[in-house]
Protein backbone atom coordinates (compact mmCIF):
# COMPACT_ATOMS: atom_id res chain seq x y z
CA UNK A 1 0.00 0.00 0.00
CA UNK A 2 1.34 3.28 -0.81
CA UNK A 3 1.35 6.52 0.86
CA UNK A 4 -1.38 8.15 -1.09
CA UNK A 5 -3.55 4.81 -1.06
CA UNK A 6 -2.71 4.78 2.72
CA UNK A 7 -4.03 8.18 3.83
CA UNK A 8 -7.24 7.19 1.79
CA UNK A 9 -8.10 4.48 3.43
CA UNK A 10 -8.43 6.18 7.16
CA UNK A 11 -5.96 3.72 8.35
CA UNK A 12 -5.10 5.35 11.16
CA UNK A 13 -8.73 6.99 12.57
CA UNK A 14 -8.41 4.38 15.26
CA UNK A 15 -5.28 5.36 16.66
CA UNK A 16 -5.54 6.28 20.77
CA UNK A 17 -3.63 9.56 21.79
CA UNK A 18 -0.84 7.08 23.27
CA UNK A 19 -0.25 5.39 19.70
CA UNK A 20 2.75 6.37 18.01
CA UNK A 21 2.79 8.00 14.08
CA UNK A 22 4.13 4.18 12.92
CA UNK A 23 7.53 6.16 11.33
CA UNK A 24 9.76 3.48 9.11
CA UNK A 25 12.80 3.46 11.98
CA UNK A 26 15.96 1.96 10.08
CA UNK A 27 18.08 -0.52 12.55
CA UNK A 28 21.00 1.73 12.65
CA UNK A 29 23.07 1.56 15.72
CA UNK A 30 23.61 5.15 17.42
CA UNK A 31 25.16 6.98 20.26
CA UNK A 32 22.94 10.08 21.59
CA UNK A 33 26.14 12.33 22.64
CA UNK A 34 24.64 15.58 23.93
CA UNK A 35 22.93 16.77 27.16
CA UNK A 36 20.10 19.23 27.14
CA UNK A 37 21.85 22.53 26.34
CA UNK A 38 24.62 21.23 25.07
CA UNK A 39 24.90 20.98 21.38
CA UNK A 40 26.42 17.44 19.13
CA UNK A 41 30.10 18.87 18.59
CA UNK A 42 31.42 17.70 15.15
CA UNK A 43 28.44 16.02 14.16
CA UNK A 44 27.34 17.91 10.75
CA UNK A 45 27.48 15.82 7.49
CA UNK A 46 30.34 17.17 5.45
CA UNK A 47 27.98 17.89 2.71
CA UNK A 48 24.56 19.37 2.51
CA UNK A 49 21.36 17.23 0.62
CA UNK A 50 18.62 18.26 -0.98
CA UNK A 51 16.70 18.41 2.42
CA UNK A 52 18.69 21.45 3.62
CA UNK A 53 17.35 24.99 3.71
CA UNK A 54 19.08 27.68 5.21
CA UNK A 55 18.07 28.15 8.60
CA UNK A 56 14.87 30.25 9.48
CA UNK A 57 16.56 32.87 12.48
CA UNK A 58 20.08 33.06 13.05
CA UNK A 59 22.88 35.18 13.57
CA UNK A 60 26.55 34.84 12.76
CA UNK A 61 29.29 34.97 15.32
CA UNK A 62 32.54 35.62 15.14
CA UNK A 63 35.28 32.30 14.19
CA UNK A 64 32.89 30.91 12.05
CA UNK A 65 30.43 30.19 14.92
CA UNK A 66 26.23 30.94 14.38
CA UNK A 67 23.67 31.48 17.38
CA UNK A 68 20.59 30.11 16.49
CA UNK A 69 17.83 32.40 17.11
CA UNK A 70 14.57 30.01 17.05
CA UNK A 71 14.05 28.35 20.93
CA UNK A 72 15.78 29.15 24.35
CA UNK A 73 18.25 26.84 24.06
CA UNK A 74 19.88 29.36 21.89
CA UNK A 75 22.24 27.00 20.35
CA UNK A 76 25.70 28.28 19.73
CA UNK A 77 27.57 25.93 16.96
CA UNK A 78 30.67 26.32 15.62
CA UNK A 79 31.50 24.79 11.81
CA UNK A 80 30.28 20.79 11.93
CA UNK A 81 28.53 21.30 14.85
CA UNK A 82 24.41 20.35 15.43
CA UNK A 83 21.99 21.89 17.38
CA UNK A 84 20.46 20.19 20.38
CA UNK A 85 16.85 19.55 18.31
CA UNK A 86 19.18 17.45 16.03
CA UNK A 87 18.13 19.34 12.59
CA UNK A 88 19.99 22.12 12.16
CA UNK A 89 24.08 22.31 11.46
CA UNK A 90 26.74 24.85 10.95
CA UNK A 91 27.74 24.56 7.38
CA UNK A 92 30.73 26.36 6.49
CA UNK A 93 29.93 29.44 8.90
CA UNK A 94 26.38 29.57 8.00
CA UNK A 95 23.11 28.03 9.45
CA UNK A 96 20.95 24.73 7.77
CA UNK A 97 18.30 22.58 8.47
CA UNK A 98 18.37 19.13 7.59
CA UNK A 99 14.32 18.84 8.02
CA UNK A 100 13.14 20.13 5.01
CA UNK A 101 10.42 18.40 2.68
CA UNK A 102 11.44 15.30 4.47
CA UNK A 103 8.84 14.07 6.53
CA UNK A 104 9.01 10.83 8.67
CA UNK A 105 5.26 10.24 9.14
CA UNK A 106 2.26 11.53 7.52
CA UNK A 107 -1.29 10.30 8.30
CA UNK A 108 -4.83 11.56 7.68
CA UNK A 109 -5.91 12.07 11.46
CA UNK A 110 -9.22 13.12 12.85
CA UNK A 111 -8.76 16.52 14.33
CA UNK A 112 -9.87 15.52 17.57
CA UNK A 113 -6.49 13.32 18.06
CA UNK A 114 -4.35 16.32 18.54
CA UNK A 115 -6.27 16.96 20.66
CA UNK A 116 -8.13 19.95 19.47
CA UNK A 117 -12.00 19.77 20.06
CA UNK A 118 -13.36 23.22 19.76
CA UNK A 119 -11.98 23.46 16.08
CA UNK A 120 -13.72 22.54 12.99
CA UNK A 121 -14.78 18.97 15.20
CA UNK A 122 -15.27 16.22 12.80
CA UNK A 123 -13.23 17.37 10.17
CA UNK A 124 -9.62 15.74 9.16
CA UNK A 125 -6.07 16.98 9.71
CA UNK A 126 -3.59 16.29 7.31
CA UNK A 127 -0.53 15.56 9.81
CA UNK A 128 2.96 15.48 9.29
CA UNK A 129 6.21 15.30 10.75
CA UNK A 130 10.00 15.21 10.57
CA UNK A 131 12.32 14.19 12.98
CA UNK A 132 13.54 16.25 15.92
CA UNK A 133 12.76 17.90 18.87
CA UNK A 134 14.14 20.44 21.07
CA UNK A 135 13.14 18.84 24.41
CA UNK A 136 14.61 15.32 26.02
CA UNK A 137 11.23 14.05 27.67
CA UNK A 138 11.59 10.89 29.62
CA UNK A 139 8.07 9.87 29.15
CA UNK A 140 7.73 10.76 24.81
CA UNK A 141 5.34 8.42 23.39
CA UNK A 142 6.74 9.10 19.42
CA UNK A 143 10.85 8.96 20.45
CA UNK A 144 11.60 6.98 18.00
CA UNK A 145 11.03 10.06 15.26
CA UNK A 146 11.77 13.12 18.11
CA UNK A 147 15.06 11.73 19.25
CA UNK A 148 16.28 11.17 16.19
CA UNK A 149 18.69 12.68 13.24
CA UNK A 150 17.10 12.94 9.90
CA UNK A 151 19.59 10.25 8.50
CA UNK A 152 18.63 7.58 11.61
CA UNK A 153 15.13 7.43 10.25
CA UNK A 154 13.52 6.78 6.59
CA UNK A 155 11.54 9.35 5.19
CA UNK A 156 9.90 10.72 2.13
CA UNK A 157 10.10 13.17 -0.63
CA UNK A 158 7.60 15.73 0.19
CA UNK A 159 8.35 19.54 -0.10
CA UNK A 160 5.75 21.75 0.41
CA UNK A 161 4.12 22.23 -2.70
CA UNK A 162 3.88 18.21 -2.99
CA UNK A 163 2.70 18.33 0.57
CA UNK A 164 -0.24 20.76 -0.50
CA UNK A 165 -1.46 18.86 -3.07
CA UNK A 166 -1.62 15.69 -1.32
CA UNK A 167 -3.18 17.62 1.55
CA UNK A 168 -6.10 19.15 -0.67
CA UNK A 169 -6.21 15.43 -2.62
CA UNK A 170 -7.00 13.75 0.92
CA UNK A 171 -10.13 16.00 1.97
CA UNK A 172 -8.81 17.55 5.20
CA UNK A 173 -9.68 20.84 6.41
CA UNK A 174 -6.36 21.44 8.08
CA UNK A 175 -2.48 20.61 7.75
CA UNK A 176 -1.52 19.79 11.25
CA UNK A 177 2.46 20.25 12.59
CA UNK A 178 2.47 17.48 15.67
CA UNK A 179 3.82 14.02 16.19
CA UNK A 180 7.85 15.35 16.70
CA UNK A 181 8.24 19.08 17.73
CA UNK A 182 7.51 20.93 14.98
CA UNK A 183 9.45 24.20 16.69
CA UNK A 184 12.41 21.75 15.10
CA UNK A 185 11.27 21.96 11.61
CA UNK A 186 9.94 25.20 11.44
CA UNK A 187 11.45 26.12 8.49
CA UNK A 188 9.41 23.10 6.72
CA UNK A 189 6.32 24.31 8.68
CA UNK A 190 6.43 28.49 7.98
CA UNK A 191 6.61 27.58 3.75
CA UNK A 192 3.97 24.67 3.58
CA UNK A 193 1.94 26.90 6.15
CA UNK A 194 1.99 29.68 3.98
CA UNK A 195 0.73 27.91 0.97
CA UNK A 196 -2.07 25.89 2.99
CA UNK A 197 -3.34 28.92 4.11
CA UNK A 198 -3.79 30.78 0.57
CA UNK A 199 -5.61 27.43 -0.72
CA UNK A 200 -8.06 27.24 2.51
CA UNK A 201 -6.42 25.33 4.78
CA UNK A 202 -6.51 25.97 8.55
CA UNK A 203 -2.48 25.21 10.29
CA UNK A 204 -2.71 23.50 13.02
CA UNK A 205 0.61 23.68 15.78
CA UNK A 206 0.73 20.68 17.96
CA UNK A 207 3.72 21.55 20.02
CA UNK A 208 5.74 21.84 23.46
CA UNK A 209 5.40 25.77 22.91
CA UNK A 210 9.67 26.23 23.36
CA UNK A 211 10.35 29.25 20.89
CA UNK A 212 11.29 32.04 20.91
CA UNK A 213 9.04 35.57 21.02
CA UNK A 214 9.87 36.38 17.44
CA UNK A 215 10.04 33.88 15.42
CA UNK A 216 6.66 32.74 17.17
CA UNK A 217 4.91 36.15 16.31
CA UNK A 218 6.34 35.36 12.50
CA UNK A 219 4.64 32.42 12.70
CA UNK A 220 1.35 33.01 14.45
CA UNK A 221 -0.72 34.89 11.10
CA UNK A 222 -0.40 31.34 9.38
CA UNK A 223 -1.75 29.44 12.23
CA UNK A 224 -5.38 29.34 13.15
CA UNK A 225 -5.00 26.66 16.11
CA UNK A 226 -2.64 25.24 18.54
CA UNK A 227 -2.22 22.81 21.44
CA UNK A 228 0.40 23.53 23.53
CA UNK A 229 1.97 20.58 25.92
CA UNK A 230 1.99 22.67 29.43
CA UNK A 231 4.22 19.44 30.23
CA UNK A 232 3.68 20.48 34.25
CA UNK A 233 3.93 24.18 36.50
CA UNK A 234 6.99 24.22 37.97
CA UNK A 235 10.46 25.03 36.25
CA UNK A 236 12.49 22.40 38.41
CA UNK A 237 9.97 19.61 36.54
CA UNK A 238 10.20 21.02 33.00
CA UNK A 239 14.16 20.86 33.42
CA UNK A 240 14.59 17.32 35.10
CA UNK A 241 11.57 15.82 33.42
CA UNK A 242 11.73 17.73 29.54
CA UNK A 243 15.28 19.32 29.49
CA UNK A 244 13.53 22.40 29.11
CA UNK A 245 11.66 25.58 31.24
CA UNK A 246 8.59 26.77 32.47
CA UNK A 247 8.44 30.63 31.85
CA UNK A 248 9.20 30.33 27.71
CA UNK A 249 6.19 28.01 27.29
CA UNK A 250 3.98 30.53 29.34
CA UNK A 251 5.07 33.25 27.31
CA UNK A 252 3.97 31.28 24.26
CA UNK A 253 0.70 30.62 25.53
CA UNK A 254 0.42 34.40 26.34
CA UNK A 255 1.48 35.21 22.84
CA UNK A 256 -0.67 33.04 20.94
CA UNK A 257 -3.60 34.05 23.12
CA UNK A 258 -2.82 37.46 22.15
CA UNK A 259 -2.40 36.86 18.67
CA UNK A 260 -6.07 35.31 18.01
CA UNK A 261 -4.94 31.63 17.61
CA UNK A 262 -7.54 29.51 18.82
CA UNK A 263 -5.36 27.84 21.63
CA UNK A 264 -5.87 24.36 23.88
CA UNK A 265 -4.11 22.87 26.67
CA UNK A 266 -2.92 19.48 27.12
CA UNK A 267 -1.39 18.29 30.49
CA UNK A 268 0.23 15.02 31.00
CA UNK A 269 -0.80 13.64 34.06
CA UNK A 270 2.76 11.63 34.98
CA UNK A 271 2.94 10.17 38.34
CA UNK A 272 5.18 11.11 40.67
CA UNK A 273 6.04 14.01 38.44
CA UNK A 274 2.83 16.12 37.46
CA UNK A 275 0.10 14.33 39.42
CA UNK A 276 0.46 16.99 42.75
CA UNK A 277 -3.12 18.44 43.07
CA UNK A 278 -1.28 22.28 44.66
CA UNK A 279 0.71 22.46 41.62
CA UNK A 280 -2.72 21.82 39.19
CA UNK A 281 -4.69 24.49 40.99
CA UNK A 282 -1.92 26.93 40.51
CA UNK A 283 -1.74 25.86 36.58
CA UNK A 284 -5.86 26.58 36.17
CA UNK A 285 -5.35 29.94 37.93
CA UNK A 286 -2.86 30.81 35.71
CA UNK A 287 -4.45 30.20 32.71
CA UNK A 288 -7.98 31.59 33.76
CA UNK A 289 -6.19 34.64 34.65
CA UNK A 290 -3.87 34.97 31.90
CA UNK A 291 -5.86 33.16 29.40
CA UNK A 292 -9.60 33.49 30.55
CA UNK A 293 -12.20 30.68 31.44
CA UNK A 294 -13.07 29.41 27.87
CA UNK A 295 -9.21 28.01 27.04
CA UNK A 296 -10.32 24.13 26.97
CA UNK A 297 -7.76 21.98 28.79
CA UNK A 298 -7.30 18.11 28.27
CA UNK A 299 -5.73 16.54 31.06
CA UNK A 300 -4.44 13.25 29.26
CA UNK A 301 -3.06 10.07 31.42
CA UNK A 302 -0.01 8.45 31.36
CA UNK A 303 0.88 5.24 29.49
CA UNK A 304 4.13 3.78 30.45
CA UNK A 305 6.75 4.25 27.58
CA UNK A 306 10.39 5.42 26.68
CA UNK A 307 12.45 5.94 29.76
CA UNK A 308 9.88 6.01 32.13
CA UNK A 309 8.28 2.40 31.54
CA UNK A 310 8.78 1.47 35.20
CA UNK A 311 5.81 3.91 36.21
CA UNK A 312 2.20 2.56 36.26
CA UNK A 313 -0.67 4.42 34.53
CA UNK A 314 -2.69 7.43 36.04
CA UNK A 315 -5.07 6.09 37.95
CA UNK A 316 -8.46 6.86 36.54
CA UNK A 317 -10.37 8.46 39.63
CA UNK A 318 -6.80 11.39 39.70
CA UNK A 319 -7.92 12.16 36.14
CA UNK A 320 -11.52 12.56 37.24
CA UNK A 321 -10.90 14.59 40.40
CA UNK A 322 -8.42 16.97 38.09
CA UNK A 323 -11.06 17.57 35.78
CA UNK A 324 -13.40 18.46 38.73
CA UNK A 325 -11.04 20.87 40.33
CA UNK A 326 -9.91 22.70 37.17
CA UNK A 327 -13.81 22.89 36.76
CA UNK A 328 -13.90 24.59 40.14
CA UNK A 329 -11.28 26.43 39.47
CA UNK A 330 -13.15 28.41 36.58
CA UNK A 331 -11.98 26.36 33.57
CA UNK A 332 -14.76 26.01 31.33
CA UNK A 333 -14.32 23.42 29.50
CA UNK A 334 -11.86 20.22 30.58
CA UNK A 335 -11.66 16.79 28.99
CA UNK A 336 -10.00 13.75 29.68
CA UNK A 337 -7.34 11.67 26.97
CA UNK A 338 -6.68 7.86 27.04
CA UNK A 339 -8.91 6.88 29.33
CA UNK A 340 -12.23 5.68 29.53
CA UNK A 341 -13.86 8.22 30.63
CA UNK A 342 -17.31 9.14 28.68
CA UNK A 343 -18.01 12.42 30.20
CA UNK A 344 -14.46 13.22 30.03
CA UNK A 345 -14.85 13.80 26.12
CA UNK A 346 -17.77 14.92 26.24
CA UNK A 347 -18.53 19.13 25.90
CA UNK A 348 -21.22 20.58 27.51
CA UNK A 349 -22.61 23.99 27.74
CA UNK A 350 -20.72 26.18 30.50
CA UNK A 351 -24.15 28.12 31.38
CA UNK A 352 -26.43 25.32 31.24
CA UNK A 353 -24.87 22.22 30.93
CA UNK A 354 -26.71 20.32 27.95
CA UNK A 355 -24.37 18.16 26.02
CA UNK A 356 -23.26 19.81 23.56
CA UNK A 357 -21.35 17.60 21.94
CA UNK A 358 -21.15 13.81 21.89
CA UNK A 359 -17.58 11.94 21.38
CA UNK A 360 -17.01 8.10 20.96
CA UNK A 361 -13.37 7.88 20.68
CA UNK A 362 -12.55 9.48 17.29
CA UNK A 363 -15.74 8.59 15.21
CA UNK A 364 -17.01 11.55 14.21
CA UNK A 365 -18.53 13.48 17.05
CA UNK A 366 -22.61 14.20 17.19
CA UNK A 367 -23.06 17.66 17.18
CA UNK A 368 -25.62 19.04 19.20
CA UNK A 369 -25.36 22.95 18.54
CA UNK A 370 -27.03 25.73 16.80
CA UNK A 371 -24.82 28.16 14.79
CA UNK A 372 -22.05 27.77 17.43
CA UNK A 373 -25.01 28.21 20.46
CA UNK A 374 -26.44 25.83 23.17
CA UNK A 375 -29.76 24.70 21.67
CA UNK A 376 -31.23 25.08 25.26
CA UNK A 377 -30.02 28.01 26.82
CA UNK A 378 -28.57 30.30 23.61
CA UNK A 379 -24.87 30.56 25.53
CA UNK A 380 -22.08 31.14 22.96
CA UNK A 381 -19.73 27.82 23.10
CA UNK A 382 -16.53 29.14 22.52
CA UNK A 383 -14.81 27.62 19.72
CA UNK A 384 -14.36 27.80 15.67
CA UNK A 385 -16.72 25.50 14.82
CA UNK A 386 -17.22 26.23 10.80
Amino acid sequence: MNRRTFLASGACLALSLACPPCPWIRNEAWAARDVTGEVFRDDAPDTLWKWSKEAFSYSRLDQGRVLCNVCPHACVLSPGDRSVCRNKINHQGSLYTLAYGNPCSVHLDPIEKKPLFHFLPGTSAYSLATTGCNFRCRNCQNWQISQKKPSQVRHQDLFPGEALKEASESGASSVAYTYSEPIAFIEYMADLAKLARDKGLANLLISNGFINDTPLRELCPHIQAANINLKAFSDEIYRTLNGGRLEPVLETLRTLHGEGVHLEITNLVVPGYTDDRDMVKKMCDWITDQLGPDCPLHFLRFIPRYKLDRLPPTPIPLLKDFRQLARNRGIRYVYIGNAPVPEGLNTYCHHCGELIIRRRGYQAPELGMEKGRCPSCGTEIPGVWS
